[in-house]
């Protein structure tokens, strides 16, 4: 308990702009970058909704890849890499931080969100918001990594949001490394899906949670094993509202016209994550930086 309670802790409260020079949390402004991360690719497909839904938000996106996948995780170190990001993109000037993983969102959310002045948004509730209104029979089916689902979180909030839903969880552990290793389209990771996937077929589900942001890069795939009469929720999209409405609250919605800036930082290999991201947002990720958190928090290296 002690250990959580340490872990709990927030390093500062007040956010330091990109030149290091430190600024209280009021001076925060609309222009400032949205912080958004994941333990890699993943959550790209949460940038990929925020490029086209908030065109002229400015995002910093940190892939832990260092450190994926974060499935199977213990909850204590779940939390503490999710303060050591957190701090660090704040360090960065960032308004508002995505929680793009589902893992960080089910563990590390519940116990972080209240820490920080500035606002957090995460992926439980907005996929399971979206789950419940596509439902048709009433059953509903979640993959995750096996930490999600050993948390329940997916299974409790759509049970909140709808107390008559049937709710069937399936662990999907081996698609994030495929994922990350670029076998999107291979045919072992068809053959890994059919066995994650034929328990929930089974049980009739008419609704699918794609509940870590890495599994929307199988979407094509998925689909065609569930069929056309199962419909995938992809939280990312339900995501982008919620930030919406969180800028909006807090006045920092950005609705000038001033381009976007995106910039990419990653904690293991630059040329793998430059690669496979450009190949999954569909255009070229020319650089990136790279970051060690554990070694010496903040700095880029």
């Amino acid at each position: 308990m002690t250990e959580l309670n340490e872990i709990r802790k927030v390093a500062s409260e007040r956010i330091v702009t990109k030149t290091g020079e430190r600024i209280p949390e009021a001076a925060v402004h609309l222009d400032y970058p949205i912080g958004m991360f994941d333990s890699g690719v993943g959550g790209l497909c949460v940038l990929k909704a925020v490029m086209k839904e908030l065109p002229r938000e400015s995002v910093i996106y940190f892939a832990d890849t260092a450190r994926v996948p974060y499935g199977g995780r213990s909850p204590q170190e779940i939390v503490k890499i999710n303060h050591e990001i957190i701090d660090y993109l704040i360090e960065c000037g960032a308004k508002l931080i995505v929680m793009a993983c589902g893992t960080s969102s089910s563990i590390a959310y519940p116990l972080v969100y209240d820490k920080y002045k500035v606002p957090i948004v995460e992926l439980i509730v907005p996929g399971s918001r979206a789950a419940a209104a596509a439902t048709r029979n009433g059953k509903i089916g979640v993959i995750a990594t096996a930490g999600t689902i050993d948390s329940g979180a997916f299974q409790r909030e759509i049970k909140a949001i709808k107390p008559d839903a049937q709710v069937f969880a399936a662990a999907c552990p081996l698609f994030v490394p495929l994922i990350e290793g670029g076998f999107i389209e291979a045919e072992e990771t068809r053959r890994v899906a059919k066995e994650y996937l034929k328990p929930l077929i089974k049980e009739g589900i008419d609704s699918l949670v794609l509940g870590c942001t890495h599994y929307p890069h199988l979407k094509g795939m998925i689909q065609e094993i569930v069929g056309v009469g199962v419909t995938l929720v992809d939280p990312a999209i339900e995501v982008v509202r919620d930030v919406k409405i969180a800028l909006k609250k807090k006045g920092l919605f950005s609705s000038g016209t001033k381009a976007a800036d995106y910039t990419y930082m990653v904690s293991g290999s630059l040329p793998q994550f430059r690669q496979l991201a450009s190949r999954l947002l569909l255009l070229p990720v020319a650089s990136a930086k790279k970051v060690n958190l554990v070694a010496k928090k903040g700095p880029i290296e």
